[in-house]
């Protein structure tokens, strides 16, 4: 009995450990939505996509930068691939950000993306 607790334990740590080293694509997603606020541009895509909703084309945006991010950075968390994604998806000094809006887009992202429901 002693022992089955004890592998119970582990795997409820060693999974809780390996959902965070994974990004839930759908969370993430929510996250960006609520961080960039924006009506004509839901999860701040730009562009208007025939075949896909903006939802989508953010999903399959940040599942490929965590492929490049992976690619790198074999070890890397979720903690350590919003900065990298922020990079690709909302880069500071972009010319669609004249405000400067986007250096603020991983405490934004990663402030929903923690927040507990």
């Amino acid at each position: 009995m002693r022992r089955l607790i004890l592998v119970m334990m582990f795997l409820a740590v060693t999974n809780s450990a390996y959902a965070e080293s994974i990004p839930d694509w759908n969370k993430l997603a929510d996250a960006i939505y609520k961080a960039e606020n924006s009506k004509s541009h839901p999860y701040g895509i730009m562009v208007k996509y025939k075949h896909t909703t903006p939802r989508q084309a953010c999903i399959n945006t940040i599942k490929h930068k965590w492929a490049d991010f992976k690619a790198l950075k074999p070890q890397g968390d979720v903690k350590q691939y919003l900065p990298y994604l922020a990079s690709k998806y909302a880069p500071v000094g972009a010319l669609n950000d004249p405000s400067g809006l986007n250096k603020n887009w991983v405490k934004n992202v990663s402030h929903f993306y923690y927040k507990e429901i």
